[in-house]
């Protein structure tokens, strides 16, 4: 029977996504060739696959069953296929989709697109957002490329690499009357008022965790959804805001802003890196798992919270580092 493999990946993103509308966006399409793709399926595999409901478009109970069996089936014919291909970065041109929560987009991506931009120009890079749910990233899929931030219980099509693991300080605006010196009392920390950040996914239960332990409190005047609007409110009040290293570092080149050591051990959080397994064997993809290793582990390596990790990783061309080890997916 002939048919044609392009349907299959077009079936396992409506799977994901459960509108044709966020289908035809995340393929790069038009809404109608999605819906003439749909029909086509719904020929070939013999079923109505998606039920269109008030809320979007329920899986039948046949394509549920179908969807572990293609993406299974379309790893097998990724191995064929690409691990045949020779890959050559600089004269790569196509275009690559990362998902990547808040923290590795604000203090990762600049220096991975520094590095890509003097190695791979000709690659082009869409980032789509990772809160709690892999399976809307679509890398679970295999239609992204990467996901980038805390993984856990990462399904059996998953493989999670370890990047590093990043610790926590605080930010005052640098003239801030109550803060002098380089040292940030408990007491002072309690004292002070907080801008608190309340990111998607595990982060911000992580943090909540380390104050908790530490008994530490926090007297929060204001919460907001991403590291990029800290900046400003911090230099403008008397307030004090408890980050990721890696932000921090970021921050620090900023003169208005001042970094401290947290007053107690607030511990660490680790950097995750996962992709589906049919890209293992693929050359183009293994080239940019290195580069994205070797980029995370020169920036956690940095020590100090001022120091110019960002700055001096993006701007140097070297080889990538080769991959750490990867969990193997159970079977």
């Amino acid at each position: 029977m002939r048919y044609d493999l392009n349907l299959l990946p077009v079936f396992l993103t409506l799977m994901e996504e459960r509108s044709v509308t966020r289908a035809a966006e995340r393929l790069g399409t038009t809404q109608p060739a999605l819906s003439n793709a749909l029909t086509r399926l719904r020929t070939l595999l013999q079923d109505p696959l998606f039920i269109r409901e008030r809320y979007g478009m329920q899986p039948t109970a046949r394509a549920l069953a179908l969807a572990p069996q293609i993406a299974q089936a379309l790893a097998v014919l990724d191995g064929i296929v690409l691990g045949q291909q020779a890959f050559d970065p600089a004269s790569a041109d196509q275009l690559v989709t990362i998902a990547a929560n808040s923290y590795m987009e604000f203090a990762l991506m600049p220096a991975i697109v520094a590095r890509l931009r003097a190695q791979a120009p000709g690659i082009r890079l869409r980032l789509v957002p990772f809160g709690t749910d892999l399976a809307e990233t679509g890398v679970v899929s295999g239609t992204t490329a990467l996901v980038l931030g805390r993984i856990v219980d990462a399904p059996d099509n998953l493989v999670v690499q370890h990047l590093g693991d990043d610790g926590l300080a605080c930010v005052v605006r640098a003239d801030h009357p109550q803060v002098a010196g380089s040292k940030l009392t408990k007491k002072l920390y309690e004292q002070l008022r907080h801008v608190n950040v309340l990111p998607p996914g595990r982060l911000r239960a992580g943090l909540f965790q380390a104050l908790e332990r530490q008994g530490l409190q926090r007297d929060v005047a204001v919460s907001v959804t991403h590291f990029l609007a800290i900046p400003e409110m911090v230099a403008m009040t008397d307030y004090c805001t408890t980050l990721p290293r890696l932000i921090c570092h970021r921050l620090a080149h900023d003169a208005r802003l001042k970094v401290l050591p947290a007053p107690v051990d607030l511990g660490t959080f680790p950097l995750h890196m996962g992709w589906h397994v049919r890209y293992r064997d693929d050359p183009a993809h293994r080239w940019l798992r290195a580069l994205v290793a070797q980029v995370a582990q020169e920036l956690v390596g940095e020590e100090g919270p001022t120091g110019g990790a960002l700055a001096t990783a993006a701007a140097r061309p070297s080889a990538p580092a080769p991959e750490a080890p990867r969990r193997r997916p159970r079977r």
